[in-house]
């Protein structure tokens, strides 16, 4: 009789789960948060978090429908709240300045929405400067591709950053092509270019504790938020001394102005790995589009994830069972808040221009 109820309950149960398919399964795996497989208007998708700051920090976003195809990865440092915003305010600029042109994506359109995003972070510090001064240092970084009709747009600040996955020919290789471009104080050619911007200042990098810093401060030299890089007014009390400067602000040492590329998509184009710089400090291009082009679609991103996991335990000598175990905030020690975002291409939709019948809005988790 128990056996005959329990059927009977989940026939009855399965109507209620109909839909959820386009979206795909969301979990959780303790600090991992992903939807292992789901629908967006070019085909597959899969999407993953794993948490590792006493607050998450890393937010993204997949927004499909009639502007095409919206992919944002933010990840934030100095608390959540420019991420936050970002992930709040960036798409909807760009809906807004798109249907100013009767709905067409450029890579105007998409500066204007990163600018747009940033003055309005830079007005509600303001608002909030005497009782919350400590937004003014928070910043994110800010990686967004688009796919319009068939042209992708790859925008970035900081450096998170997305790899293509290309099918080579008919060998059945696949190729990595990293396709943004990253601004880290770390790279020689950043370097190079804050020099050139700030020829008199010789300490607008600094490398501090073996790490390349602008100001000795910050690794990335372009991001959204971070005002007290950017204007000298948020560069004072009652900002903690640790971020306040010893010299007056000339000009800014950082912009949220995003390099921008647009990459016609072809054929053999298979798949796009979007993620925070977590990932990549411990997986390269090529291993991150071998493990997708591997395995099965459902679970690529949180596949990612567990690999860099992995590595991030052998390089600790120890397991990743028992980095499983360790608490957010502990756990940051060990590596870093982490987004993962895959598009699977179906170029057969690419081609027709299909569109969902109803719009798909996707965030990752904010508490998990």
């Amino acid at each position: 009789m128990f056996h005959a109820l329990m059927n009977l309950f989940s026939v009855c149960w399965k109507p209620f789960r109909r839909g959820t398919d386009d979206i795909g399964r969301e979990g959780k795996e303790g600090l991992l948060w992903f939807r292992d497989v789901g629908k967006y208007g070019s085909g597959d998708f899969s999407m993953a978090v794993v948490q590792a700051n006493q607050v998450l920090e890393d937010q993204s976003q997949i927004e499909s429908g009639p502007l095409g195809t919206f992919v944002g990865i933010y990840d934030g440092h100095g608390g959540p709240d420019a991420a936050r915003y970002t992930c709040d305010h960036l798409f909807r600029h760009l809906k807004a300045i798109s249907a100013e042109s009767r709905g067409v994506v450029t890579a105007e359109t998409i500066e204007r929405a990163y600018h747009q995003t940033e003055d309005g972070y830079t007005a509600l510090v303001s608002d909030l400067w005497s009782t919350r001064p400590q937004i003014a240092n928070a910043g994110s970084c800010c990686l967004v591709g688009v796919i319009f009709e068939q042209t992708l747009f790859v925008a970035n600040v900081g450096d998170s950053r997305v790899v293509l996955g290309r099918e080579v020919g008919n060998t059945g290789g696949m190729a990595a092509i990293q396709l943004s471009t990253e601004h880290n104080a770390s790279l020689e050619e950043i370097r190079h270019e804050l020099k050139e911007l700030h020829p008199d200042d010789p300490q607008i990098v600094v490398l501090k504790h073996g790490v390349w810093r602008v100001k000795g401060i910050i690794q990335v030299s372009r991001s959204i938020g971070d005002v007290y890089m950017k204007q000298a007014q948020f560069n004072r009390e009652p900002l903690a001394a640790k971020f306040r400067l010893p010299e007056p602000m000339n000009m800014p040492y950082m912009t949220a102005n995003p390099t921008i590329l647009s990459h016609s998509l072809q054929p053999n184009d298979s798949f796009l790995i979007f993620a925070s710089d977590g990932l990549w400090e411990h997986l390269s291009n090529e291993k991150a589009v071998d493990i997708v082009n591997s395995n099965p679609h459902a679970g690529s991103a949180k596949r990612l994830i567990k690999a860099a996991l992995h590595e991030a335990a052998r390089k600790r000598e120890m397991r990743y069972s028992d980095l499983r175990k360790i608490d957010k905030k502990v756990r940051r020690h060990f590596h870093d808040d982490i987004s993962v975002i895959v598009l699977f291409l179906n170029h057969d939709l690419i081609s027709r221009g299909t569109v969902l019948s109803s719009p798909l809005s996707i965030r990752s988790a904010l508490d998990h």
